[in-house]
């Protein structure tokens, strides 16, 4: 039985077309098959999208679905529901599972579970170690025959730079991209905030902005070296940025992602919460002028995604004290709401370079399928609502993760509908 969708009458944006039209768009078979003015139905499944804005589907690159391991914490299931209730229809799952996705069994086996359990698309992201614990490559050729789509040992920095360059090398053989995590780790050991005028008036041992600065410099001049392909994580210095711009002007095949809790928040805000550990990440929130420089890589097309770095934890890994708790924060439910509200709607970054950043962009950084609403292209669309007015309320996420610096907030512009496949995997509220 044919299968049609039709997303009727909204503001299409899709930056890689340069289109930005009020059109009606037909889903069939899994795919985009037209775009028009007035396109019959004929049938299908009608969503009214006047006044929304119709988009590729967002692509999260960067999302900790714990599964296998820590299912106490997330699982492939509810991931993806939380992915799709804030408006991503696919996500690149970290490898730093129990026992960490180092090997083509357990690639097949996520996918395998992914099939059964997920409502989103998953692409499994292979480790760059073995255990990634920085000593032998993982085999890559095996990582990507399984479905890998990158390889990181994010959560752990690769310390030894041979073993980057020997990385660098072999990925590329696959045409796969090495994503790192980069931080230097003898100058951030047992640190649990940014170092600075903050973390010493609160007496916290804090991690430099060197500390990236150096790793971020050192894995530019490797990727130059071996014409590999890179893409820094998470984003959180302006010497970061600037090492990224710099190698992008010589030519580097680099890319970077920043959070919207780095684009947002500073190390302030440890503070103001009086020791919230949901404040808590890792890399820290930084100084209110390394904000400033990342949201400045994002305007000036130096950082080219927007990604979430989900990280659910337990109530016992953050109900302790600030120096003990987990890092990391939930941010699949919030992220597009943020950046609609703070970024886009006070003229920050426009809507379309927004779509870009988590859509069109991602796509193209990882060679994954989507980014694109062009006819034959994968039938994953976002709906957005630009209007829309809600609380960020923890308790009702579909991720088993409460811990987010964002509850409370009112924020204008949420997600209202995902579609993956040609199939509406999630739909909220219209105003």
């Amino acid at each position: 039985m044919t299968e049609r969708l039709l997303v009727k009458g909204g503001r299409v944006l899709d930056p890689g077309q340069g289109l930005d039209a009020t059109l009606d768009l037909l889903l069939e078979n899994g795919r985009v098959a037209q775009l028009g003015k007035r396109v019959p139905a004929r049938g299908a499944q009608v969503v009214d999208a006047a006044g929304l804005v119709v988009a590729p589907g967002f692509i999260d690159l960067h999302v900790h679905l714990r599964e296998p391991g820590r299912e106490d914490k997330e699982t492939i299931f509810s991931g993806s529901r939380a992915a799709a209730a804030g408006g991503f229809s696919a996500v690149c799952a970290m490898p730093n599972t129990d026992p960490v996705n180092d090997n083509a069994g357990l690639t097949r086996a996520i996918l395998e579970r992914a099939a059964r359990d997920a409502v989103v698309r998953i692409y499994p992201i292979g480790a760059i170690t073995r255990g990634s614990r920085g000593e032998e490559l993982a085999e890559y050729g095996d990582l990507r025959e399984a479905g890998c789509v990158a390889v990181s040992d994010d959560g752990r920095p690769v310390t030894s730079a041979r073993m980057l360059r020997r990385a660098l090398e072999y990925a590329r053989a696959f045409s796969l991209t090495v994503i790192d995590h980069c931080e230097e780790p003898t100058l951030s050991e047992r640190a649990a905030m940014n170092e600075g005028p903050v973390s010493t008036l609160l007496g916290l041992r804090g991690a430099p902005w060197a500390g990236e600065a150096i790793v971020v410099e050192r894995d530019v001049l490797l990727a130059e070296l071996t014409q590999g392909k890179l893409h820094i994580a998470h984003l959180s210095t302006a010497a970061g940025v600037d090492a990224v711009r710099r190698g992008k002007a010589r030519g580097v095949r680099v890319s970077a992602e920043a959070t919207p809790h780095h684009l947002l928040l500073t190390d302030q805000v440890v503070k103001d919460s009086g020791y919230d550990t949901a404040t808590k990440m890792n890399p820290p929130l930084r100084s209110d002028a390394d904000r400033l420089a990342v949201l400045e890589g994002i305007r000036d097309g130096t950082i080219d995604c927007i990604a979430t770095d989900h990280a659910p934890h337990t109530v016992d890994d953050k109900n302790v004290e600030y120096d003990e708790a987990a890092f990391g924060i939930v941010g699949l439910e919030t992220a597009v709401a943020l950046c609609l509200d703070r970024l886009v709607r006070p003229g920050l970054v426009e809507l379309r370079q927004l779509v870009a950043l988590l859509s069109t962009n991602p796509a193209r950084v990882l060679g994954l399928p989507g980014g694109s609403l062009a006819p034959g292209s994968p039938a994953d669309v976002t709906v957005l609502d630009l209007a829309l007015k809600r609380r960020v309320e923890p308790e009702r996420f579909a991720s088993k993760g409460r811990n987010t610096p964002f509850a409370g907030w009112t924020l204008e512009g949420w997600p209202v509908t995902t579609i993956v496949a040609g199939r509406v995997v999630w739909s909220g509220m219209r105003g």
